[in-house]
């Protein structure tokens, strides 16, 4: 596959900004402020991991200015649901073993997006990775830990997966990408270049500590991605 053509068309705007792993108002309230289009809470496990009644308080209510995530890991679809409706969300992320036909019924069930997570090693995409995207009409590139749902600072291999991307979204016209996995604000220009993904999604790289947001490198994160418009995939 030509890698130009497996990249895709120009962007003329840079990919939107997710800020996940947020476990304080003050956090999610300056990811905000400064441009984010995504705020995210964990309910999947980890040093991140927050109760319903903190993932309520962190993201606030529903918004114009900025769409909410929870990110799961192996809940029972229903319990997404439960979740999803309890706490008025925007968007789903699966970090589970789901499959195509959960992720059709959380959506029709909440009516709601749903990002499923593709866990990458190396340069292939898993097996599944159409018939997810299909589904969901986005998915989510994050790098696969052993024993791990996310966080973890490891990046992909971007250069090594461009044919792979590009395969996927000729298969599933419209698919969106959201680019997770070791971004920071000195690498996200490069990924972007590379993959030019449709959001980066970005948790540890902004860190003083962990679940600790650090403003400047918010800052620095967002001011990195709107550099990064007219791009060529």
């Amino acid at each position: 596959m030509n890698v130009a053509a497996a990249a895709g068309p120009d962007r003329a705007v840079p990919p939107e900004v997710k800020i996940c792993g947020l476990t304080r108002e003050r956090d999610a309230q300056h990811a905000v402020t400064t441009g984010a289009s995504y705020i995210g809470a964990i309910m999947a496990g980890g040093p991140r991991l927050l109760t319903m009644d903190r993932a309520r308080a962190v993201l606030g209510p529903r918004r114009h200015d900025v769409q909410r995530v929870v990110v799961f890991g192996d809940q029972h679809p229903d319990d997404v649901i439960v979740t999803v409706q309890t706490l008025d969300l925007d968007v789903a992320q699966l970090h589970g073993a789901y499959t195509a036909a959960s992720i059709d019924t959380i959506r029709r069930e909440t009516g709601r997006m749903v990002w499923p997570v593709l866990r990458v090693a190396g340069t292939m995409l898993p097996d599944d990775a159409a018939a997810l995207g299909a589904s969901a009409g986005t998915v989510v590139l994050d790098a696969h830990v052993v024993g791990q749902l996310g966080g973890t600072g490891v990046a992909l291999d971007w250069s090594g997966l461009r044919n792979a991307v590009g395969a996927l979204r000729e298969s599933v016209p419209g698919i969106r990408i959201i680019l997770a996995g070791g971004l920071r604000p000195r690498n996200v220009i490069e990924a972007i270049r590379l993959l030019s993904p449709d959001v980066v999604d970005v948790s540890s790289g902004v860190e003083s500590e962990t679940g600790l947001k650090d403003p400047m490198l918010v800052e620095q994160f967002v001011a990195a991605v709107r550099s990064a418009a007219g791009m060529q995939r």
